[in-house]
């Protein structure tokens, strides 16, 4: 998808802190699209734990849910999600419940993916992010250098598996040692998404490298890799810039005379109430990050926080995205931006949900629209590589709030990967 301005405006209105150390961008970035990025896969060198740099070399693993880049693989997708407990959560009928659904689901779901060219770009675009942010490490972070980008999905190749493997392939672990940084790219944590994300990979540094003893903090002292959690990022500044200037970019598609008046809807993907309700961070950290955006913006807008993605008949985080939309279209508002605040690329929640569904059926798609993805954004893969360094200049293992279980938790797989990943490590202390 096309950025509207071109990038020397975009950096000129950007935080002078974020725009500081931007390296000159690609002419990729002038209007360039999602589908034009699909070749794009940067393969990972094999690294040798003899690097010149004090404390590399680096894994830099991106967390995500993922998409099935063919329609041939929206089956296993579905199936996959489905049975995540800690993403949708059936009950005891999970096991039943879960292949049912995702079954029924997928023949309409495939033509949904057809619609927006045949599959997911979320890879393409989380390996593209990935490369680039390594790239601007490297110079800003030369004693961990060289870092390598991985990707790990949850639902979708590169499944955790996978990417586990490749770690050790690469020279990772395995005895060697060597030290990995597990970044989500859900900047609001929820236990849905990135705790179930790092509850995968937990269980698969279980099996893939043994079982670590009580008194290693993230693995690392017996030879095993090494791992420290960028657990969540939702009001860094970086974030907050990039969204905002996007926000900019099409308010200023808009005529003059109702420009001011344009309604700002900022949607993210809901939560069923069950999670919500038993102490989920995730909402009040979503609002943080719009709260960030309208105070970046100086509240020039009006402006609400709705939630997109529901499923099945349970009760989910309301408003929904779809159901706000039509509310202000009957009360007379038709000036509306769609503003994606927890999704870092295009996939199918912005490109058929939102663009498709939302806006294709409001009958007003010349005056309700959708601000740009981050996508390739080059604040926002500046603000990447910020996060990553402060992480790697801390010497924490993960932010203090992640040791920290929901009051009304009751996951024991929960418990031992939090444990695991928050450990013991400076300035972090286990919490029950």
């Amino acid at each position: 998808m096309a950025f509207r301005a071109p990038i020397s405006q975009l950096t000129k209105r950007a935080s002078q802190s974020t725009i500081s150390r931007l390296t000159a961008p690609s002419p990729l970035w002038q209007r360039s699209s999602a589908n034009q990025l699909r070749s794009f896969a940067t393969p990972v060198p094999p690294v040798t734990q003899d690097a010149t740099s004090s404390k590399g070399p680096t894994a830099v693993v991106f967390m995500n849910m993922g998409g099935p880049s063919t329609t041939d693989e929206v089956g296993d997708f579905l199936s996959r999600l489905f049975a995540d407990g800690d993403l949708i959560p059936l009950g005891r009928l999970q096991n039943y419940l879960g292949p049912l659904i995702s079954k029924r689901r997928t023949p309409k779901i495939i033509k949904q993916y057809a619609a927006i060219g045949g599959g997911s770009p979320i890879r393409k675009w989380s390996e593209y992010q990935a490369s680039e942010m390594c790239k601007i490490l490297d110079k800003i972070s030369p004693e961990t250098a060289p870092h390598k980008p991985y990707v790990a999905f949850r639902y979708a190749n590169p499944l955790t598996e996978e990417m586990y493997n490749r770690l050790l392939e690469d020279g990772f672990g395995g005895g060697k040692g060597g030290r990995a940084v597990a970044f989500t790219q859900y900047p609001q944590y929820s236990c849905s998404t990135t705790g179930s994300s790092l509850n995968e990979l937990w269980k698969w540094r279980q099996r893939l490298e043994g079982k670590a003893p009580d008194n290693v903090v993230g693995g690392g002292n017996d030879g095993t890799i090494s791992w420290s959690v960028i657990d969540r990022w939702p009001v860094h500044p970086g974030l907050v810039d990039a969204i905002a200037l996007n926000i900019e970019d099409q308010l200023a598609t808009f005529p003059e005379d109702v420009r001011d008046d344009v309604v700002l809807l900022f949607s993210a993907h809901s939560l069923p109430m069950s999670v919500v309700n038993r102490g989920d961070p995730y909402p009040a950290e979503v609002a943080a990050t719009v709260h960030a955006v309208m105070q970046r913006l100086g509240h020039s807008h009006p402006y609400r926080l709705v939630w997109q993605s529901q499923v099945g008949p349970s009760a989910w985080l309301g408003a929904q995205t779809s159901d706000a939309v039509s509310e202000y279209i009957k009360k007379g508002q038709k000036n509306m931006i769609l503003i994606p605040v927890a999704f870092t690329s295009d996939h199918i929640e912005t490109l058929y949900e939102l663009d498709e569904e939302v806006i294709g059926e409001s009958g007003h798609r010349d005056t309700i629209k959708r601000s740009e993805s981050l996508n390739g954004h080059p604040v926002f893969i500046q603000a990447l590589a910020d996060i990553a360094k402060a992480h790697l200049d801390s010497g924490e293992t993960c932010s203090k709030q992640m040791g920290l279980r929901c009051p009304g938790c009751k996951s024991e797989r929960c418990a031992e990967s939090k444990k695991f990943f928050a450990g013991q490590g400076p300035g972090m202390t286990f919490a029950v």
